[in-house]
């Protein structure tokens, strides 16, 4: 294994970890490392497999994409993967290898050899089937550091700079499985997540959160969670940290309106909010892969060290066939970076 050797500061360093090894990560690293669009002060650091890392450049080069780095000038911590990989096909061991990654990368951050991990996409499924019951990636970093964690996508509008956040109060469940979770105590945690995210740009940062019923209840006419649960918890919250504007419960099918007219302006000036707080996984991530598809970054909140990942998946349908966009990955990485700094927060 190549030994890691620390920097004189490790305030640029990112730690990648490739992901699932049959998916599009190594594709994606490697594409975004080449691209003219990512910061140039990223000093990375690549745990993975060195020959998979190989194999990719040379099948890229092949292709006709040489805007990528020659993986003898990247600092690579090598785990081989014990067998050969098939793109497209995930088994027991992509799905050890992509854990093992993770593994090693997060406990070089614990270390404090670097602040900012970013994460390339892993199939939960490999993981299952080697024997890592875990729901995903954000769920292991939680364990590993003993951490109550938020996910949080954010995407800065290529038109006019704006962010555009939008968290979740609850991640890999099933849907009947959501009114057990939603409780007082996790939305006023997710609503101080969210706000401490939002306070490292904005002084007093405008807060929507979605309903969790279609119209947002209806008064209780469409279900009483609204009436029960949210709104007495929205005024609590108000309470506690007055100056700070939140509005909701908003009935979600409008909820991301004013967000995506702002996301295509081209002036700054909008009335969009700064933070959205979704109530559960895909009534968040539909609008979030909507609006911002490519830009928009996985972040998870929490941990003591920044981890941003792309906000897709593994892409086995096209694995190997060497035309994955890597605009996500590059955002992941200049969003790591970016959040790694002395990024001020507002007291």
């Amino acid at each position: 294994m190549q030994q890691f050797k620390t920097p004189e500061s490790n305030n640029n360093t990112l730690i990648i970890s490739l992901g699932d090894p049959a998916g599009i990560g190594t594709e994606i690293i490697l594409k975004a490392l080449g691209s003219k669009y990512l910061n140039k002060n990223i000093q990375p650091l690549i745990v993975g497999c060195k020959n998979n890392i190989y194999e990719t450049y040379t099948k890229l080069i092949n292709h006709g994409i040489d805007t990528i780095p020659d993986p003898d000038k990247l600092d690579i911590i090598d785990i081989p993967i014990e067998r050969k990989i098939i793109p497209g096909i995930v088994d027991e061991h992509t799905g050890s290898a992509s854990f093992k990654w993770l593994l090693n990368a997060t406990n070089m951050l614990l270390e404090g050899k670097a602040k900012a991990l970013v994460t390339a996409p892993i199939s939960k499924i490999a993981w299952h089937k080697a024997g890592h019951k875990f729901e995903g990636q954000t769920e292991l970093l939680g364990k590993l550091t003993n951490k109550k964690t938020s996910m949080l996508f954010t995407a800065i509008s290529p038109n006019n700079g704006w962010r555009f956040n939008t968290l979740l109060a609850t991640t890999h469940i099933s849907i009947n499985k959501i009114n057990n979770h939603l409780t007082k105590e996790l939305i006023r945690y997710k609503l101080d997540a969210l706000l401490h995210f939002c306070r490292q740009f904005k002084d007093k940062p405008l807060i929507h959160i979605a309903g969790l019923n279609p119209h947002a209840g209806e008064e209780g006419k469409i279900g009483i969670e609204e009436q029960k649960l949210i709104i007495p918890t929205l005024n609590e919250w108000k309470v506690d940290n007055p100056g700070i504007k939140i509005t909701g419960p908003i009935p979600p099918d409008t909820c991301w309106l004013s967000s995506a007219d702002a996301w295509i302006s081209e002036s700054t000036e909008n009335n969009a909010p700064d933070g959205i707080l979704a109530l559960y996984h895909d009534q968040g991530l539909i609008p979030v892969k909507l609006i911002a598809f490519d830009e928009a970054v996985n972040t998870t909140l929490g941990l003591p060290f920044i981890r941003t990942s792309p906000d897709h998946g593994t892409a086995l349908d096209i694995a190997g066939k060497f035309k994955a966009r890597a605009t996500s990955m590059i955002a992941a990485m200049n969003n790591a970076w970016l959040l790694s700094r002395e990024v001020k927060t507002f007291k």
